[in-house]
């Protein structure tokens, strides 16, 4: 089945699923505060895997001790799609683990 672009109503009603993170233009955007510098890097690392698993990347940047993602489905023009909240549900469940605020 081809991953096909949300519609805006869509995105709205999958993001009050996941509070913290936003629309910004055409990406899902969301930042986490983490103990230390150490617990982002772990954080970071985590997420690489999960990212590998689905054969989904986002924009991941690692701070002092923040980790930040921004995500968009290249395939259908940079558009966002299932697969985007997909990730995001799969970090948001991490994220805990990692004591991320």
């Amino acid at each position: 089945m081809p991953v096909e672009p949300l519609s805006q109503k869509e995105i709205e009603d999958r993001l009050a699923e996941l509070p913290g993170w936003s629309l910004d233009g055409d990406r899902l955007t969301r930042s986490y505060r983490l103990a230390s510098h150490f617990a982002a890097t772990a954080m970071v690392v985590h997420i690489a895997q999960v990212q590998d698993k689905l054969n989904h990347h986002s924009d991941l940047t690692l701070g002092y001790n923040t980790v930040s993602l921004s995500v968009n489905t290249h395939s259908v023009g940079g558009a966002v799609t299932e697969m985007d909240f997909k990730l995001a549900h799969r970090v948001e469940e991490l994220a805990a683990g990692h004591g991320a605020k």
